[in-house]
């Protein structure tokens, strides 16, 4: 059949011969035989019925009828390669990596991600929950959201934060919590992370509070916010509680706050995206999606 098209293979043969004009060059470029590409190029003009080079002694040339075709050709060969570049870009998925606290990467973005995977089903995200103050692009991290003092810090404010007692409702059953004074009758869950930079301490509160010496009957220490979060709703104590941080525990009732006192703190949380990731798309989304659950926050 004369509308038959030529194969492929002899097409893509065709288009390195005639980039070369040479089949030694052709046939190492696809990885075959000269002969092979002889062969090719010889069964592509009986098919089409027209010679596509002038063979010469150690010189090979197209003729006019080869030229027009190789124009079609290396052009039909470009869209083919720019589309399947595109449709296998489209269902790459995206690794990004953002590094933050333990406390805010459990208790805030954690329990939120979902609406950002199921948004974006192409990107994956790799949470590196740390104290540590990670080098962005020496450690291959695309954004990090930093715990830092409200004034002269950098990056993109997401918000603050404001400190009250929080407790399990069950432990309010057994020991009454109505004033500041009633917590020296209970075990404070307290945490201490060395070099993190994160003053948890409860005598910022107390001494607010107008209980500067103050003495609970017992304390419990831990190395990781999250990790005295979860002992309060376990009923073991009371922790500071940082709001907004702890506001999705509040709203289940797994945490209440009987005092309804707070102490605004002088930190905050702000968003940093290392700047050569900042021009991919996938980072762009994912800082939008935090910036936007900060202002729901």
């Amino acid at each position: 059949m004369q509308d038959r098209l030529p194969p492929l293979d002899a097409l893509a043969t065709f288009d390195a011969a005639a980039r070369h004009l040479s089949f030694t060059r052709a046939a190492d470029e696809r990885h075959v035989t000269q002969s092979a590409v002889s062969r090719q190029i010889a069964q592509l003009e009986d098919q089409l019925g027209v010679l596509l080079f002038k063979r010469r002694h150690r010189a090979l040339d197209l003729t006019e009828d080869g030229a027009r075709l190789a124009a079609h050709v290396a052009r039909a060969l470009a869209e083919l390669h720019d589309g399947l570049a595109a449709m296998r870009k489209a269902h790459r998925r995206e690794v990004l990596a953002l590094t933050t606290t333990p406390g805010l990467a459990s208790l805030w973005l954690i329990p939120r991600l979902p609406s950002f995977v199921a948004a974006h089903p192409g990107i994956d995200v790799r949470i590196d929950a740390t104290h540590e103050l990670r080098a962005l692009p020496s450690e291959g991290f695309d954004l990090a959201i930093r715990y830092a003092k409200l004034e002269g810090s950098a990056g993109t404010p997401l918000f603050g934060e404001a400190f009250e007692p929080v407790c399990a409702p069950s432990l309010l059953k057994r020991l009454p919590l109505k004033v500041p004074a009633d917590l020296r009758r209970h075990t404070l869950l307290q945490v201490v992370s060395p070099g993190s930079g994160m003053p948890l301490d409860w005598q910022v509160w107390t001494r607010a509070r107008g209980l500067p010496d103050f003495e609970p009957v017992a304390t419990l220490t831990f190395s990781s916010y999250d990790a005295a979060v979860a002992a309060a709703v376990e009923g073991q104590g009371v922790v500071l509680g940082r709001r907004p941080i702890t506001d999705r525990l509040l709203r289940a009732r797994r945490l209440v706050a009987p005092l309804k006192s707070d102490v605004t703190g002088e930190r905050g949380y702000f968003l940093v995206v290392e700047p050569r990731a900042a021009r991919k798309p996938a980072v762009q989304a994912l800082a939008a999606w935090l910036q936007e659950q900060a202002r729901e926050t």
